[in-house]
């Protein structure tokens, strides 16, 4: 009878050592699971179907007479704010989602193979992304249903819609290292949004800054998500690519070099 020795942690030093390319695989073999558990589960899709379509139709009609004299002249003000509230909002599944896995004990088998360490939860981020997606593509088609007409064109659209979705991306990061470090997933929802909710209605989302406190506007002016905003209003409405665009990639690639190894790390000591 042959005996097979196990060599404890062999399978985490094979995972040390995955090449970039092997990496990439992985996490892409990940995404694709994730892909297979939203057409299994399409209810999971309701946040990004239904949000985007509520939130336009109410924020638009509420406060465009009060804030630009007609719903026609405020649509370009607050289309891509809405984009970006929407966007980001919808990352904060992305921790919950993570949490519920982990307790179920499915990142315990992950954590066996030898696989990259990062594989499993990048691909779970990479899934989400079909979520920003939809979630930018119902928010333009509802703000052009509504009258909306991008002066930018439909390349900076596109360019605009991209952005959003990375910096989506890499802001998902956060809420993954939070989906890691809670116990629950209610837990991770609540911080999540504690985090969230004053950075995008503290913004230029929704009303212009002068319009603001003095005390307030020099917060909105700093805020992370105001410089997005408007990039994504630059570009939409004017075809513009300035300086808050690179901030907004700048600040993204921060937060993955930051978070996505604080994420990895805490994901590995839960073995």
């Amino acid at each position: 009878m042959t005996t097979v020795q196990i060599v404890p942690g062999a399978d985490r030093r094979l995972s040390e050592r995955m090449s970039f390319a092997d990496t990439a695989r992985q996490s892409f073999t990940m995404a694709y699971r994730g892909l297979l558990k939203i057409r299994r589960t399409p209810e999971q899709l309701f946040d990004v179907t239904l949000q985007p379509i509520i939130f336009t139709l109410m924020f638009t009609y509420i406060f465009g007479g009060a804030i630009s004299g007609d719903v026609q002249s405020y649509l370009p003000v607050i289309i891509p704010g809405i984009l970006v509230q929407t966007v980001i909002t919808t990352s904060i599944v992305t921790g919950t989602q993570l949490r519920e896995d982990m307790d179920k004990g499915v990142f315990d088998r992950f954590r066996s193979l030898p696989i990259a360490r990062i594989a499993p939860l990048a691909g779970a981020l990479l899934a989400d992304t079909i979520r920003y997606a939809i979630a930018t593509t119902l928010t333009f088609t509802m703000g052009y249903l509504m009258g909306l007409r991008p002066g930018g064109g439909f390349g900076s659209v596109l360019l605009a819609a991209l952005l959003v979705i990375v910096c989506s991306w890499a802001i998902s990061w956060i809420f993954a290292f939070f989906g890691v470090i809670a116990r629950t997933a209610s837990s991770v929802q609540g911080i999540s949004m504690l985090v969230l909710f004053p950075l995008t209605f503290l913004s230029n989302a929704f009303v212009p800054v002068e319009t603001m406190p003095g005390w307030l506007q020099w917060f909105v002016n700093i805020n992370p998500v105001s410089h997005l905003v408007t990039a994504v209003r630059d570009l939409v409405n004017d075809g513009a690519v300035g300086g808050d665009l690179m901030i907004s990639l700048l600040g993204a690639a921060v937060i993955v070099a930051v978070f996505a190894p604080m994420t990895v790390r805490a994901y590995m000591r839960k073995a």
